[in-house]
């Protein structure tokens, strides 16, 4: 990162920072894409079985990524600060932090899964599936959690193509090793779905390796020496991290896991409308990765400007940021529209669920309309370490209206399943809205305060 001073250098530096963690992000979404959709050709209870499995880690593991996210802005306001000198002890912290919570998911995971499962109407072989998907995927918690904490400390250096480049070394390897475990190649037993929770987790080791080799190694992040000095355990320095990550992380958390809970009550509808549900949201979680990529950026962007006090700049950043989300959005929303039925096919070759992941994906146009517009300023809020009406945003619009909503509309009208989709659209545009609005107040007394004039009331 560095200062800029015209919107055409605004432009090309947020465009540096932007475009590798949207590869990143929609390779590294690529392995539960892959995970799916090859799952699926293994047959309709694969792809049930890794849709339950995957619909009860996504929330997990994002939300708990999520509370590392908070190096981030940390570590992009000290650089704007110039305190590089304190940036490897809080990755240091940060990764000690991450061992930690890993050690507690796993555990949990031990004890909470089977009741869990059991708990839910499923097939059996639809809930054996699920059950080994994440006993495979287990093996690559620590690992993820880890290259978070790396990526976080990578990406606010504003070098976000270092990561793209890990990431997309890595994809080919999922990539084969689904392929050999899901379907029995070159001598591997078949393990049909389950096989692509274990091929996950050799990928997640081997995102490791590599960032950790290159942080170690290579100019910027070596000049640092991260590595060098193993301090010990900071329960303060824990606190301060916690205290940004966990609302971030819980917001995201409320956000996915909602998706989660839908699938969950779309165990009353057949292994079909199940299947195509997971499809379509799988397809619109992937196209997802725009705006969320664009939010990734502008937590760099944004926290840089304000770690210098420069908040005009953030301002600016602000702007180019949702003005590029919703155009992009736009352009998504009409190929989702006339590509349809070539999208469905990605999924499955069964002619039902071909035609009820046909309609779910329309519902999927007006998730990107609303997300477009919330995913960056939510980014954009972070950056300014304003992140606790962002947690308490997203559970009002997902838990408190949009759940609510959608369940009414499955009992009270003929809309069925699809009354799960307009329920959740609901509460997204109400974030959306509101969103908005909380961001122009964070400018307006950022501005108020660099012009030392009182906030009016």
């Amino acid at each position: 990162m560095k200062k800029t001073d015209s919107w055409k250098q605004k432009l090309n530096q947020f465009s540096v920072i932007l475009f590798p963690i949207l590869i990143t992000q929609l390779a590294l979404f690529s392995m539960t894409f892959f995970d799916i959709v090859m799952s699926g050709h293994a047959g309709p209870e694969d792809l049930a079985g890794v849709a339950i499995g995957s619909s009860l880690w996504a929330p997990i593991s994002t939300g708990l990524c999520g509370i590392l996210l908070a190096l981030t802005p940390i570590v992009a306001q000290l650089l704007g600060a110039e305190k590089k000198n304190e940036v490897p002890f809080q990755v240091i912290q940060g990764i000690y932090l991450s061992i930690a919570i890993s050690v507690v998911v796993i555990v949990a995971g031990a004890m909470f899964l089977d009741p869990i499962l059991s708990a839910m109407q499923l097939e059996d072989t639809v809930r054996t599936i699920a059950r080994e998907y994440l006993i495979g995927l287990s093996f690559g918690i620590i690992p993820i959690f880890v290259y978070t904490v790396l990526r976080c400390f990578i990406d606010a250096l504003g070098q976000t193509r270092v990561t793209m480049m890990i990431t997309l070394m890595s994809l080919p390897i999922n990539i084969f090793f689904n392929y050999v475990l899901i379907f029995g190649k070159l001598g591997f037993p078949r393990l049909g779905g389950v096989g692509a929770g274990y091929a996950s987790s050799i990928t997640y080791w081997v995102i490791l390796v590599i960032a950790f080799v290159y942080i170690n190694r290579v100019s910027p992040f070596n000049t640092f020496g991260v590595f060098k000095n193993w301090v010990g355990i900071s329960f303060r320095t824990w606190k301060e991290q916690l205290t940004i990550g966990i609302p971030i992380g819980f917001a995201i958390f409320f956000e996915v896991s909602i998706f989660a809970a839908v699938t969950l009550l779309m165990s009353e509808f057949n292994t079909a409308t199940i299947a195509a549900h997971q499809a379509a949201i799988n397809f619109a979680s992937f196209v997802y990765m725009v705006p969320m990529s664009i939010s990734m950026a502008l937590t760099i962007a944004v926290g840089y400007e304000v770690g210098g006090g420069r908040y005009k700049d953030a301002n600016q950043y602000c702007f180019l940021g949702v003005g590029l989300s919703v155009l992009m959005a736009v352009g998504c929303a009409i190929g989702l529209y006339v590509f349809n039925n070539e999208v469905a096919r990605l999924y499955t070759t069964d002619a039902l669920v071909l035609e009820l992941t046909k309609k779910f994906l329309i519902y999927a146009i007006y998730f990107q309309l609303s997300d477009a517009i919330a995913a960056p300023i939510q980014g954009a809020l972070r950056g300014y370490k304003d992140v606790n009406v962002t947690l308490l945003m997203a559970f009002i619009s997902y838990w408190i209206l949009g759940l609510p909503i959608g369940y009414l509309l499955v009992r009270v009208t003929d809309l069925g399943a699809y009354g799960y989709w307009v329920g959740l659209i609901s509460g997204l545009a109400f974030g959306a809205i509101f969103l908005s609005w909380r961001l122009l107040r964070i400018q307006k007394q950022k501005k108020a305060m660099l012009e030392d004039i009182p906030l009016a009331h």
